[in-house]
């Protein structure tokens, strides 16, 4: 989770940065070398907020599919070794490597596959799979289609859907017992020809929604090698 603090963090700070930049401080750098490398090519101060913006929001959406991949494949091996043993701890020669062989097919593995492979073999379903899957759609909107949602990423309702989580707060109405916050569900939803934007608190919820999917992958994993170990 560490590595997720981080995106989080520098994501905040990337946010807090372009808030504060202003024109004449662009200008100033871009001046400071008294050349560029191709002058006609400039962009000006309200061009390169555009550039940046969407550079960030594909990078956030790239950086939380890569995040999830990791937190699919770290744990994995030892899913395969938990049931090659059958959460015995002495691990023989064949046992490593049936789990090295499961390894290694579940590693180049896509996206889906990863999910189908994880439940199928593990009974593992994981929180958030039809968020991520739509989050790569996201990414291939912003690389491939100009940022413009087409028909091949609907669903039958005609939407691409992507659930965050987000925090409500919750008051008891009593003043000596503090408001509490609980992790709900916030929709975001695009339809054929919308363009996809993501608000800055949403960028963050993405990250947000990322931890959780791990925080409920790596307790399932423990469940998984529990229930193994007590049927054992």
């Amino acid at each position: 989770m560490s590595g997720l603090q981080r995106h989080f963090d520098m994501l905040a700070f990337n946010l807090a940065s372009r808030e504060a930049v202003q024109e004449d401080a662009y200008n100033k750098r871009v001046n400071a070398p008294r050349i560029m490398p191709a002058a006609p090519r400039h962009q000006n101060f309200e061009q390169m907020q555009a550039y940046a913006r969407d550079l960030l929001v594909r990078q956030v959406i790239g950086d939380s599919l890569n995040l999830t991949v990791t937190a699919m494949n770290n744990p994995h091996f030892f899913l395969a070794l938990v049931k090659a043993t059958n959460a015995n701890k002495d691990v023989s020669p064949d046992a490593q490597k049936e789990a090295q062989e499961s390894q290694q097919a579940f590693i180049p593995a896509q996206l889906d596959e990863k999910f189908n492979r994880l439940e199928k073999d593990y009974g593992i379903m994981c929180e958030l799979e039809d968020s991520i899957t739509s989050l790569g759609f996201a990414m291939q909107v912003l690389l491939q289609q100009g940022g413009i949602v087409k028909e091949a990423q609907l669903d039958a309702q005609g939407e691409l859907v992507i659930e965050l989580k987000s925090v409500e707060i919750v008051g008891s109405g009593k003043d000596d017992e503090k408001p509490q916050g609980k992790l709900v569900d916030l929709r975001k939803v695009f339809r054929e020809g919308e363009a996809v934007v993501f608000s800055d608190v949403e960028l963050q919820l993405v990250l947000v929604s990322i931890a959780s999917f791990a925080d409920s992958l790596f307790k399932s994993v423990a469940e998984y090698a529990r229930s193994v170990q007590e049927g054992a």
